[in-house]
């Protein structure tokens, strides 16, 4: 077992907070570096929508899990940033000036839906962000002159001033450098003063105002961040799927992506990872059980539908800290083997919320 004492506050704030940290991370990056030569093209595809994915629940991470604010429209912003990468990249635009522009635009429309989250929370501020969803994919089914319309739009391969991304191999490369990018900044920004506010929102709105923190500012901030990080994510969605039409952004999306983050472990950068992982391998691990179950069953309709809302169930009854609190309760076993006793995890009520005064 490791014991790390800490003599200064630089230690504590560090990225890297052991030796172990820095080994397993960096093999794990020199693992995906080879991903490319170890995996066919089927399954380094597949890693490829896991690293999109990943970009897209670090945004929802950072709204829902650290800010404590919830959307069940987020799909939106992943339709805006992909429909602004593929009119700007049929205009000729280089695609990193195109991705910038996507995330800023993606920004832009999230401090506008960021504005009702200053009147509502909760259940209210979810209901207003789906109409949101329904409103923006209506706006793209309708605006046939810009987005094609239900006939949908092709979108190029990535142009990085001349250099086509057109295989397969040099667009994943491209996806882990822009995820490695993405979760740096998202790790460096929680342990800033914004991210300690965010926190501070999440756990009391209350409190977090006696002590200084402008609500509406950093919960506006927060949907910007969110929606940036959703229209990159978006960007390389549309240039990884080659064609975009309306209901690939529809509710259905949004529920994917706040299940992703939910299993995945709400509060934890690992969380968005390992929902992305969860997000992508559930259909194809259906798609292989459907061989070994009685016809009837297999060729179900919405079996995929069912399996998902067992696992949803299954999570919030028996480990709400998702996949992310599952493995960290694994690792401190292992650590304090034969010491461990049941009871350590059990759940306790808490109380340190100033809402309950009012």
């Amino acid at each position: 077992m490791r014991f790390i004492f800490k003599t200064d506050y630089l230690q504590d704030i560090r990225l890297a907070k052991h030796g172990g940290h820095t080994f397993w991370y960096g093999a794990l990056l020199l693992l995906l570096l080879a991903a490319p030569w170890l995996l066919p093209e089927y399954w380094l595809a597949q890693l490829t929508f896991v690293l999109i994915y990943s970009i897209v629940g670090l945004g929802l991470m950072l709204l829902a899990g650290f800010t404590g604010l919830f959307s069940l429209g987020h799909a939106a912003f992943l339709g805006v940033g992909a429909y602004t990468q593929g009119v700007l990249t049929q205009a000729g635009v280089p695609f990193p000036i195109a991705l910038a522009l996507a995330g800023l635009l993606s920004a832009a429309v999230g401090m506008v839906v960021g504005l009702p989250a200053l009147r509502v929370k909760g259940i209210y501020l979810g209901i207003a962000t789906l109409s949101f969803g329904f409103i923006v994919e209506e706006v793209f089914a309708r605006w046939e002159s810009v987005t094609g319309g239900n006939a949908g739009m092709h979108v190029k391969a990535p142009d990085l001033f001349g250099w086509k991304l057109e295989s397969g191999e040099a667009f994943y490369g491209l996806c882990l450098a822009i995820t490695v990018i993405c979760t740096l900044a998202i790790l460096n920004l929680l342990r800033s003063s914004t991210g300690r506010a965010f926190v501070a929102i999440r756990d009391s709105e209350v409190s977090a105002q006696s002590m200084g923190i402008h609500l509406a500012y950093y919960k506006t901030l927060s949907f910007a961040i969110s929606a940036a990080l959703a229209g990159v994510g978006g960007a390389l969605y549309a240039h990884k799927i080659k064609f975009l039409s309306p209901d690939q952004f529809n509710i259905i999306q949004s529920v994917d992506l706040l299940l992703m983050v939910v299993i995945g472990g709400l509060g934890s950068v690992h969380g968005a990872f390992l929902g992305a992982i969860f997000l992508i391998t559930m259909p194809q691990l259906i798609s292989l059980g459907k061989d070994y179950l009685p016809a009837a069953i297999g060729q179900a309709p919405g079996l995929q539908g069912l399996v998902y809302g067992l696992v949803l169930i299954a999570f919030v009854l028996f480990e709400p800290l998702g996949l992310y609190g599952r493995w960290l309760k694994v690792r401190t076993y292992l650590q304090i083997f034969p010491f461990y006793r049941k009871g350590m995890f059990k759940r306790q009520k808490s109380f340190q919320k100033s809402e309950r005064l009012r």
